[in-house]
């Protein structure tokens, strides 16, 4: 393979950082140079909280947002969502005119959601791009339709209890509570801009001829959905994660963030101490859905978030993973062979959700009430129904265990996902040679 030096540009949010640094330490490793690009603020904060996990040899290329203090509730997300085009746009093409200067010239721009200025910029300084997709294949088809079709209807029907979609490589009947949430009605219009900048994102992708998506999936995860879209070359490339989900060899390799409710401020001692498949972990995004009292009830059991996250959702005690459903935890949970609750909050947590419990069927999900409220004997109910030791639990964890290994299949040397990602960039090389 030729040399390459990747420009690696993410969103600076923890749900996009987590992935692209696991995804800059697999290129490093194949011995591709990686520049990160994501803001200052996000940049400081990497070096507080992850800063002997990064991965080594990785060069950052940090630019300002406007907001280098961080982004506040009160900010308006259209306006920071112009101010991080123009700063990083500049500080882009500053960035690509440096490395050549220096002799180690950019080979690929690579970027996540909610930047496709990213590619303009590529186009401009005539280097070749790529699109990171950190969700579901099915995430990303689901957007598409929407946007070539089926929006009128989403819009117009999603309301009715009854009503079902069926979509072009997605094998399941998809309902309003299974859909993205930033395409449905009743979406808050302070996340409007999310909206927009997919749909920006799409046709940016429209514009070029047969573009590359790369895929945080893996081919036998989402089959159909990996090739549901003629248009794109969409690639799975993953499961994109920490390495100890797949080797169970590097505990300390810990994600940019983790929680863990415990009983006990030795928890290491008391989960040793458990029974396999005893354990219930549960993730902090699973309380944004609980009602106030519960999730002050449930928080103040939260005693250190700072513990080694892996090293716990590896466990032989662990038995069932409350998660809210992001595209990062469920790669977690898959590659570790963890059988889960799905309790999914907003953005693409419902159509993971919905692939836990009918299609890949790892997992199952809680129901709300009439108020739309998960009441805690419902979350009980679903808790045994995944470790009593049942027959479905058994069926649940059977599934986990053989997605654990496909998963690790895929990113061995000659597995799906490996042999992906080396045919896309000898394509790059041989683009540019």
């Amino acid at each position: 393979m030729a040399r390459h030096h990747v420009l690696l540009v993410t969103f600076p949010a923890q749900g996009h950082i987590n992935p692209a640094l696991q995804f800059a330490k697999k290129l490093i490793n194949m011995g591709i140079e990686v520049t990160f690009a994501t803001t200052v603020h996000a940049r400081r904060r990497m070096e507080k909280t992850a800063a002997s996990n990064l991965p080594k040899g990785l060069t950052f290329a940090p630019f300002s947002d406007g907001f280098d203090d961080g982004f506040r509730v009160s900010n308006d997300p259209q306006k920071y969502m112009t101010e991080i085009r123009s700063r990083g746009t500049k500080t882009l093409k500053d960035t690509v005119l440096s490395a050549a200067e220096q002799g180690r010239p950019i080979t690929c721009l690579i970027y996540t959601l909610l930047l496709p200025w990213a590619s303009e910029v590529a186009r401009e300084v005539h280097i070749p791009s790529a699109l990171l997709w950190i969700q579901a294949a099915t995430v990303l088809d689901i957007y598409y339709h929407y946007f070539n079709g089926f929006g009128d209807e989403i819009i117009a029907s999603s309301n009715d209890p009854s009503w079902k979609l069926q979509l072009h490589g997605i094998p399941i009947l998809l309902s309003q509570r299974d859909l993205p949430s930033f395409i449905l009605p009743t979406s808050s219009e302070r996340y409007s801009f999310a909206l927009t900048a997919f749909k920006e994102q799409l046709e940016t992708l429209d514009a070029e001829t047969k573009p590359k998506v790369l895929v945080n999936t893996f081919d036998s995860l989402e089959p159909d959905a990996l090739k549901a879209i003629d248009r794109y070359e969409v690639i799975g490339i993953g499961p994109v994660v920490p390495s100890a989900f797949l080797d169970g060899k590097d505990p300390s390799d810990t994600s940019f963030g983790g929680d863990l409710f415990q009983k006990s401020d030795d928890y290491i001692g008391w989960l040793n101490s458990m029974p396999k498949s005893s354990v219930v972990y549960v993730s902090f995004g699973s309380m944004l859905s609980l009602p106030r009292p519960q999730m002050e009830e449930i928080a103040k059991a939260l005693l250190d978030s700072s513990r080694p996250f892996l090293w716990v959702l590896t466990h032989p005690s662990l038995g069932c993973f409350v998660t809210h459903c992001g595209w990062n935890s469920t790669l977690e949970s898959i590659s570790c062979g963890v059988p889960v609750v799905a309790f999914p909050h907003w953005t693409d947590q419902g159509t993971n959700a919905k692939l836990i419990e009918e299609v890949w069927r790892t997992g199952v999900r809680v129901r709300a009430n009439e108020d739309g409220l998960v009441e805690s004997g419902e979350i009980r109910r679903c808790i045994e129904e995944v470790i009593d030791g049942g027959e479905k639990s058994r069926e649940l964890r059977e599934n986990a265990e053989k997605w654990k290994g496909l998963a690790r299949e895929a990113v061995e040397e000659n597995g799906s996902s490996n042999k992906n990602l080396k045919a896309f960039f000898d394509e790059v090389g041989a683009a540019g040679s």
